[in-house]
């Protein structure tokens, strides 16, 4: 396990959003001495060129090479698509923020247990975010104490599930295999976040220090209602909200626009046409399948019509079920953002194998039938 600091000697909750909001983009304090937080140079130089790309797009100067105009056209292509869900995950975090512990942990049901994990899959049906904004989201239920096994199925079952996507798929692939798709990620989704909480409770990985059980006698209307009517809603409230909401996702907005300007790379020098030619409804259009999923880093907007395109084209619905779950479960973004957010290596490169060789298993067996 990595940590990016001691775990003994990090700062309490409180100090981490301090520091955040004074630009550090880490778990760790600044060092003795050096008056403020270094500058996050991942998040501030790939925000620089995702502006940079975006402004190039719209400018369309004539001497931009063809390789940069791809470049510059999907930048312009996903920010345009996800930033509505991006600003709605900024606003759950800043609210979830100010949500007290007990009212989560009582959505969300005792950690540790197959119902927590069957609401927190539910949970992640039902919210209209993209993966990315998703994402932000899951971190955040994490801070507030939901186990392990919660906060994996909640990401696992979120991404291409919300409602919107949900009626683009219905009529991209039709009812029935839509239907199916839904049935068999919320399957995965539980099983997967089973076994994580089997395996917190066997010590192999680390639980969420923030993890608390619920006060004894606490009964949640009651709990709500007195929370509700010490809400003081003006725009100072809102102003906080947005603040606390952006100092809380800076971890994952410095991954998303990484992953933005890798994908538009691979855009430019990658032949999408060429990968779909090879993903037919056999072992090796698995493989290729569940590669391009791996390097191809797009918001679940942009993997559906490529997931309804090897359906419809390469007939392989199990590739297709592959594409759209693959992706979330071996996403760098995803990875790398749990790395920064649950301090271990270990478990970021537990999703992967967790979930990996169940969707392995059913787009096999979606492909016999198909």
């Amino acid at each position: 396990m990595s940590d990016c600091c001691d775990k003994a000697k990090a700062p309490p909750a409180a100090a981490v959003v301090a520091v955040e909001r004074a630009g550090a983009g880490s778990c760790c304090e600044p060092p003795p001495g050096s008056g403020r937080a270094p500058p996050d140079w991942l998040l501030w130089g790939c925000l620089t060129g995702v502006v940079l790309s975006y402004g190039l797009f719209l400018w369309s100067p004539a001497f931009m090479p063809q390789w940069l105009h791809v470049i510059c056209h999907t930048v312009f292509e996903l920010i345009n698509t996800m930033w509505w869900s991006l600003l709605l995950a900024v606003f759950f975090v800043g609210v979830l923020g100010r949500i007290p512990q007990e009212l989560v942990i009582a959505i969300l049901g005792r950690g540790g247990s197959l119902r927590g994990v069957f609401r927190a899959t539910l949970a992640g049906v039902l919210l209209d975010l993209c993966s990315h904004g998703i994402l932000m989201v899951g971190m955040k239920l994490y801070q507030k104490g939901a186990s392990l096994g919660q906060v994996m199925a909640f990401l696992i079952a979120s991404p291409w599930n919300s409602l919107s996507l949900t009626l683009i798929l219905f009529a991209l692939i039709g009812l029935p295999w839509t239907l199916a798709f839904i049935a068999l990620s919320m399957l995965i989704a539980v099983i997967a976040g089973w076994i994580f909480d089997r395996l917190v409770a066997r010590k192999v990985l680390p639980g969420n220090g923030d993890h608390q059980g619920l006060p004894e006698g606490f009964a949640f209307w009651p709990a709500l209602k007195q929370h509700s009517a010490a809400i003081q809603w003006n725009t100072a409230l809102f102003r906080d909200i947005a603040r606390d909401g952006i100092a809380g996702s800076r971890i994952v907005l410095r991954w998303l626009l990484f992953g933005v300007l890798l994908a538009a790379a691979v855009r430019a020098f990658v032949d999408i046409d060429q990968f779909q030619s090879w993903f037919g409804p056999t072992l090796v259009g698995l493989a290729a399948t569940l590669l391009a999923a791996t390097l191809i880093e797009v918001c679940s907007e942009g993997s559906t019509p490529i997931a309804a395109d090897l359906m419809t084209r390469a007939k392989a619905p199990g590739n297709s079920f592959a594409f759209l779950m693959t992706g979330v479960a071996t996403d760098y973004t995803e990875v790398m953002v749990i790395k920064d957010t649950m301090r271990s290596w270990k478990i970021a490169l537990f999703l992967p194998l967790v979930t990996v060789p169940q969707v392995v298993v059913v787009a096999l067996i979606l492909n016999s039938l198909g």
